[in-house]
């Protein structure tokens, strides 16, 4: 080398080690990048191979329970004596006349303590139904969609009608056909999209089933109501529902339900201890049954405790007010289609106790969109205010802004109100106040609140940080101080309870 030639054998030794040393590293650089990429494949590769395991014992587990249940269909339905429809519970309790207070009402209550009568504890929250066996989502190279819709809110799920498994008679192998036809595989999208719906539109259990009936109702069409039916029950069996199919005299087929309260106005069946609830409400003489279901499956909850994401469909803005607090005021809007919901929405009872039903309504969340137009307006009309002064406007505003009316005088029959309705509708009564009222405690003040029934009448009772004097109640050994919202004219403060209630009757509801 020319340059060699000029450096002193000290560099040039220096130099050719230094390269020796390069070319070592890029070749072991190389080896090391093909080991890696080695290492990585033989990783994917069983990570593939571990997947498939996976996906294959759920298929083969799935199958395995789908062909349980077929048997279960198979087996000869037998037949068993109906119950009427379970009448509402009586209360034989007048109602109230709502009190009209003057203005110049003491308002500094001393302390009164009042002994309930009963305390109906809040129910352990059950979960929610899932499918016995894992649904997977499965690639397919053409998707066939089919759009349905519930309460104004659109739905898509994989399902294609064109190839819909039908009936070839009412009798169980049929129905057990179809079931075994939609259970083939062909049809787990159909099952993994109605899960996803239930989800992404954070439907209640009810709202479920009623998106199951819209989507057979449409898929099968008014001609082949039978197949409907099965095709509703299959999507709720597969979702983990409790229920059990029927045939009446007529080979109609019908779907009963499973629930975990009392569902007044549905004819039920009992089976094996437990009430089986007539959804389509049909009058037939002889109705046979399934008599066999997986242990595993779970009854439907009653309870709404999220919000249900239905499309919105803004009603017409309403403006309410306060007459003693000027700046409680404001003009609300609420979402009809979630109105339309709660219009079909199945009163409930634990216990055949007609005091628990109240619960259902007050534990349900007030709308985002009722939200968005009520409380920024409340709550700064209680800016700077410490929660008894807070708690005294809220009072107010549901004492004055809305108008007192007996449900019979407007719908013909009691009825209670999610706290959305009562923003909505031009009327209102005594429970539908001490819902909304215990609604908005909890959600602007964050204090924990109690339903109080006196006979004729419901209150509510609010818990303090901070020791408040007036009429109260010792529940869990926490103070609950009466605010009630039906007291009208000008309202009266924390701590007074309605004329006219017998404090030795009240009946304490958690909430």
């Amino acid at each position: 080398m020319i340059i060699a030639k000029h450096m002193s054998p000290h560099i040039f030794l220096m130099i050719r080690r230094l390269l020796y040393c390069l070319i070592l590293i890029h070749c072991c650089h190389i080896l090391s990048a093909q080991s890696f990429d080695e290492y990585r494949r033989r990783a994917q590769e069983n990570f593939q191979s571990y997947k498939q395991k996976q996906l294959s014992e759920f298929q083969a587990y799935r199958a395995q329970k789908n062909a349980e249940m077929e048997a279960y269909i198979r087996k000869v339905w037998k037949e068993m004596p109906e119950r009427a429809p379970k009448p509402k519970p009586q209360i034989k309790d007048e109602d109230i006349q709502p009190v009209v207070v003057p203005d110049d009402i003491d308002r500094t209550p001393k302390d009164n303590p009042i002994i309930p009568d009963e305390i109906i504890e809040e129910p352990t929250p059950q979960p929610a139904p899932e499918p016995v066996a894992p649904i997977e989502e499965v690639p397919v190279k053409t998707e066939k969609w089919f759009s349905f819709s519930i309460y104004g809110t659109p739905c898509k799920v994989r399902f294609d009608t064109s190839t819909k498994p039908l009936l070839k008679s009412s009798n169980e192998d049929a129905i057990a056909d179809m079931w075994h036809d939609l259970c083939s595989g062909e049809y787990d999208n159909l099952y993994y999209d109605c899960l996803a719906l239930r989800k992404n539109y954070n439907l209640c259990d009810w709202a479920y089933v009623k998106m199951t009936e819209a989507l057979a109702t449409k898929a099968y069409g008014p001609s082949k109501k039978k197949e409907a039916i099965v095709l509703q029950s299959i999507i709720l069996l597969q979702s983990g529902y409790k229920l059990v199919m029927g045939r009446a005299e007529d080979s109609s087929i019908h779907m009963l339900l499973a629930a975990d309260g009392d569902m007044y106005g549905y004819p039920y069946y009992d089976i094996k201890g437990e009430h089986f609830y007539l959804l389509d409400g049909s009058q037939v003489n002889r109705m046979f049954f399934m008599t066999e279901l997986p242990d595993n499956l779970r009854k439907m909850r009653l309870a709404i405790v999220n919000e249900n994401n239905f499309a919105s469909k803004q009603s017409k803005s309403r403006s309410l007010s306060s007459v003693k607090y000027a700046d409680a005021r404001a003009t609300v809007s609420c979402n009809e289609n979630l109105i339309a919901f709660y219009n079909e929405y199945p009163e409930s009872f634990v216990n055949n106790d007609s005091k628990t039903r109240w619960r259902f309504y007050a534990q349900a969340p007030l709308s985002q969109e009722a939200q968005s137009t009520l409380y920024p307006s409340l709550r700064k009309a209680i800016l700077g205010k410490n929660k008894l002064q807070a708690a005294n406007i809220l009072l107010n505003f549901v004492q004055t802004a809305f108008v007192y009316e007996y449900d019979d005088m407007v719908w013909g029959r009691d009825r209670a109100f999610f706290p959305d309705e009562s923003l909505y509708y031009p009327y209102c009564d005594c429970e539908d106040r001490a819902i909304l009222f215990s609604r908005l405690v909890r959600d602007i003040l964050g204090l924990k609140v109690v339903l109080v029934y006196y006979p004729g009448h419901l209150a509510t009772a609010v818990h303090f940080e901070e020791d408040i004097n007036g009429d109260y109640l010792s529940v869990r050994e926490k103070k609950y101080v009466i605010c009630d919202p039906t007291i009208i004219g000008a309202g009266a403060p924390v701590g007074i309870t309605m004329t006219g209630m017998d404090n030795g009757k009240a009946v304490v509801i958690e909430l």
